[in-house]
């Protein structure tokens, strides 16, 4: 292994995905090649239905690929073990929490499990954990207050210092800004930028905030309906990506501000 490999994450070779039936398979998207590098905050971005969903699902395991490979820390995806993979990687879905009536702490805790034993008792460590990531999300006011007591911005800062818990070497999050106002969702992917750097994790979500992802993303993950890209924003700017996104009619891409206009 390179030098360079060794800070790659999470990589894909020739990677199709879809779904796949006794009679016919439903390619989404193929010959997907990305590198997710640590440290790093990438944006999945693309037009609704174009498969981000589904590209999600593939990476974390929770469906196969129709074609090809994914290798999280150089090792296939497919060789890991659950308790294994909860070590290696984490998840915030959109999904809504089967009870809000956890605490913050003890929601948060939950993110410990893959090191706990069977009893999931929480040791002086599994605490200190805790209270580093309830720190580093600027939560350590809520730690008392129950979860259906939360908004919903303050809620999905506690799914992220959930995820901190877990200590994983990569975060995917998706869709993270949903129901959040327009400083929300700034201040959610700007709280992500943040400890991508700070924590030296990866940081791969999906989002329908293009703009803000544009500005705030190292590396980007665009989804057309031809293929699927992934750069540094600047760099998709130059090649025209952000245009071949949605039909010209309403909306366009003005490469000078690096940002969408209705048109007028």
């Amino acid at each position: 292994m390179t030098l360079k490999d060794k800070h790659i994450i999470l990589k894909t070779e020739d990677l199709s995905i879809g779904y796949a039936s006794k009679k016919a398979k439903t390619i989404i998207a193929s010959n997907i090649n990305i590198e997710l590098k640590k440290g790093e905050l990438i944006g999945l971005i693309g037009a609704n239905g174009i498969g981000k969903s589904t590209l999600l699902r593939t990476l974390t395991h929770v469906q196969n690929p129709l074609k090809g490979h994914i290798f999280l820390n150089g090792k296939n995806i497919s060789e890991y073990l659950a308790l294994d993979l909860a070590k290696a990687m984490s998840l915030v879905l959109t999904e809504q929490m089967a009870s809000k009536n956890l605490s913050v702490f003890e929601l948060i805790a939950l993110g410990r499990q893959p090191y706990t034993n069977w009893l999931g008792n929480v040791t002086t460590e599994d605490s200190n954990v805790i209270t580093k990531a309830m720190e580093q999300t600027n939560i350590t006011n809520l730690k008392h207050k129950k979860c259906f007591e939360l908004s919903d911005g303050q809620l999905q800062k506690v799914m992220i210092a959930r995820a901190l818990a877990q200590d994983t070497d990569l975060i995917i999050l998706d869709e993270p800004t949903t129901h959040l106002d327009m400083y929300h969702k700034a201040y959610i992917l700007k709280l992500l930028q943040k400890l991508a750097k700070e924590t030296n994790k990866t940081i791969l979500f999906s989002s329908h905030e293009i703009d803000l992802a544009i500005q705030l993303c190292d590396t980007l993950i665009v989804m057309t309906k031809n293929k699927v890209v992934t750069n540094q924003p600047c760099n998709l700017i130059k090649e025209g990506v952000f245009e071949t996104l949605f039909p010209k009619d309403l909306i366009t891409f003005n490469s000078d501000t690096g940002s969408f206009r209705v048109k007028k």
